[in-house]
């Protein structure tokens, strides 16, 4: 499994929004059909809230790949 880490600006991200940013979906409708089957975990549970709030500190795993979130500036 591909682990990555991925900066984010601002205090967090939505779920969805995440998954087409890193490039784990190639599209947001992908990203929302994921979501909502079940395929995505945040922090190690299944997360079926496509709007979740992703911050840093957070990991997401989708697709084979392991998304770590850091913060940025601003």
């Amino acid at each position: 499994m591909r682990t990555e880490q991925i900066q984010i600006r601002g205090e967090f991200i939505r779920l969805c929004d995440l998954l087409k940013f890193s490039g784990a979906s190639p599209t947001g409708g992908e990203a929302k059909n994921a979501i909502e089957s079940g395929k995505v975990s945040v922090n190690g549970e299944i997360c079926l809230i496509k709007g979740k709030k992703i911050h840093p500190g957070d990991t997401v795993v989708y697709g084979g790949r392991t998304i770590e979130v850091a913060g940025g500036a601003g």
